[in-house]
């Protein structure tokens, strides 16, 4: 009897796409079935009963979105720096010390050349995801042009924000017909040139740091400035852009995205993902044509809708690809309609904007409204844990690989990496004994609505246990615990963090004898959460995370009258958790209203509060609404559901 081998031929770009085709080998001969004939023989219901791949192990398609944007026709580079005028733009990670030297070098070598600093014009800051407007871009792209610069110079990537950031510019540069390069850490590389790819650039030059700019003293930083950076900057903007650069950036998808990928054994296919970068190392449900598509029928979308083009990939994410990681991560297909809602708000600006970074945002979510409760989403005792809630986190994972576009070392550059995303689910049925309203309602949508919320914190654990019935006193250890968990360790960055704030029912139902509202219990704790000026000073001085260094260029007493000034800084009572508690101490605030969210779940029998620290001024959270299939009833029904209706809570 003849087997039928069915083997995937793929090849993998940098932002993860790949070209396919099926070698199809019946033990005599082999033949060549072209990208886009597999879903071409398919029908939205199943694949034919005839089909030689029904009994023959997995046939599996991909979970990675296309690429949205086309790579742009770049200028040439230059045949020599004299005479040219060179940007040399960027202020992060001692470009204070790098930058002047670069200047000095060009003018050194080329004196009929000249050179234009940041402080003169500027830089593009990171090139905006489509559909978005960022005014430093345009303002940078006209200035190049109006300064008639003929290169540019950006640096220093060396952590998972500033780097993109810097890439800005190149790609700014690039779009107008001006060659670039960038400057680069060891590690950040890589993530520069995957971000310009996603944004069009195929080809991004990289002049490659010997080290951690932080950590080297002035004369290392010059020096390797000159024996290091140097030669590579020239070469950067002076070779050619060769045909082997250009066809490792221009690789990308064909065909139906439905198409068959791969074939194989169960343990075949994790392999196959795994090398693909489709999967985060756990094993994966394989993702079947016929799986994929009964996922479909609990779609408000069609399948070849697109549902959102997150960045940093920029990959156009359909209907389809959300089926296909839900899939692979376990999920049941009646939690469709929360994963599109959880996909659309992974494009939102307040929620991504940190998550490439080094410190390590861990991105996270919180359901409200009936869906939640009728799917039985756990808010309780141990909820992250229960099998709903680690399926839809465990797909929050996948989709940050397959349909956003991170990777480890690539685009999340956590520098101790990443716990597994989470999800939980606030309970409204406290919230009304408690007499508050839930989050959703507060963040204004209808009680019987229902929502995700996403997230991203920089700590989970140690949660605070108050052992009072003194809701006075709660707030107070809440406002001594926020002043803990700000932005970064010792709170050295951010004066204002986005936080995320946890009570169990027990504790909520106290803090509502003194406070009728959320909103007056946020209104005290911005009032009692204050830090010393001192401590403040301290830590932002020798931890700062950005290019500063032992304050830069100012002493330690200079750069607490900078706090003082910038900070809002005031004289208040001393903290009742602090020494002295009847003088007066110089403070600074660490909340802001509106900056908080506050959620009632957990163990109702346990006195919890668990304070996350998030991120800073301009990020935060993203709730978006979970929009359901018309025949949704019938499909639960089917499933052993009871109605929707019987979770609503304005008819109870």
């Amino acid at each position: 009897m003849k087997k039928l081998i069915v083997i995937a031929a793929v090849g993998m770009c940098i932002c993860g796409s790949a070209d396919s085709q099926r070698v199809v080998c019946d033990g005599n001969s082999c033949k060549i079935e072209p990208a886009g004939q597999a879903a071409r023989n398919k029908t939205e219901a199943a694949r034919p009963e005839s089909s030689p791949y029904q009994n023959a192990g997995y046939t599996v398609v991909s979970p990675v979105g296309r690429a949205s944007i086309k790579p742009i026709k770049q200028a040439s580079r230059l045949d020599t720096f004299a005479g040219k005028t060179i940007a040399v733009v960027g202020h992060n990670f001692m470009a204070r010390v790098t930058h002047p030297e670069i200047k000095r070098l060009i003018l050194e070598k080329y004196p009929t050349a000249k050179v234009i600093l940041q402080d003169e014009i500027g830089s593009a800051g990171m090139y905006p995801a489509p559909g978005l407007v960022r005014p430093d871009k345009d303002r940078f792209q006209r200035k190049l042009k109006e300064m008639k610069v003929d290169a540019v110079i950006s640096g220093n990537g060396g952590c998972g924000l500033c780097t993109p950031k810097e890439t800005g510019s190149c790609i700014a540069a690039e779009y107008i017909g001006i060659p670039s390069v960038i400057i680069a850490g060891p590690g950040f590389v890589d993530q520069a040139k995957c971000t310009a790819l996603n944004n069009g650039v195929a080809v991004l030059r990289c002049a490659k740091y010997p080290g951690a700019f932080a950590l080297h003293t002035e004369a290392e930083l010059l020096r390797n400035t000159r024996e290091v950076l140097w030669p590579q900057i020239v070469e950067a903007l002076t070779k050619p852009i060769t045909d082997a650069e250009l066809a490792e950036g221009a690789k990308g998808s064909k065909g139906d995205i439905r198409d068959d990928v791969f074939h194989g054994t169960f343990d075949e296919v994790q392999a196959y993902f795994k090398e693909m970068k489709w999967s985060d190392g756990l094993p994966i449900v394989p993702p079947t044509f016929d799986k994929v598509n009964e996922y479909m029928k609990y779609s408000p979308w069609k399948w070849n809708e697109t549902v959102v083009v997150p960045p940093p990939a920029n990959r156009e994410v359909k209907a389809w690809h959300v089926a296909v990681n839900a899939v692979m991560a376990g999920c049941k297909p009646e939690y469709m309609p929360i994963l599109f809602a959880m996909t659309k708000g992974m494009g939102v600006n307040k929620f991504y904007r940190t998550l490439s970074s080094t410190h390590g945002w861990m991105p996270f979510c919180w359901l409200n409204g009936p869906v939640a409760r009728q799917l039985g989403v756990d808010c309780g005792q141990g909820q992250i844990n229960e099998a709903a809630n680690m399926a839809i986190g465990r797909f929050m994972n996948l989709a940050m690989m397959n349909l956003c576009g991170y990777y480890i070392k690539q685009d999340r550059m956590g520098t101790f990496g990443y716990p597994m995303p989470w999800c939980l689910a606030e309970d409204e049925e406290a919230c009304r004994r408690v007499g508050w309203e839930p989050y959703h309602v507060r963040a204004g949508y209808g009680t019987d609505e229902s929502t995700i919320t996403l997230s991203s914190a920089l700590a989970w654990g140690n949660n605070m246990t108050p052992s009072t019935v003194n809701p006075q006193k709660i707030a107070e250890l809440m406002a001594w615990d926020i002043t803990e968990r700000c932005q970064f360790a010792l709170g050295s960055g951010n004066q204002f963090s986005h936080r995320t704030v946890m009570m169990t029912e027990s504790v909520a139902a106290i803090l509502a004898k003194e406070y009728k509202s959320v909103d007056e219990l946020e209104s005290d704790l911005v009032e009692l959460a204050r830090r010393p000026v001192r401590e403040r000073t301290f830590a932002k001085y020798y931890a700062a995370p950005g290019s500063a260094k032992d304050g830069g260029k100012h002493t330690i007493r200079e750069f607490s009258g900078y706090i003082r000034r910038t900070e809002r800084a005031e004289y208040t009572p001393t903290a009742p958790w602090r020494d002295f508690p009847d003088a007066e101490q110089l403070t600074i605030p660490v909340m802001k209203a509106g900056m908080t969210d506050f959620l009632i779940t957990g163990d109702a029998a346990r006195n919890k509060i668990q304070t996350l620290p998030g991120a800073g001024l301009g990020g935060g959270s993203a709730t978006v609404k979970i929009e359901l299939p018309a025949n949704w009833d019938k499909l639960m029904s089917e499933r052993g559901y009871k109605p929707l209706a019987d979770f609503m809570l304005h008819r109870k």
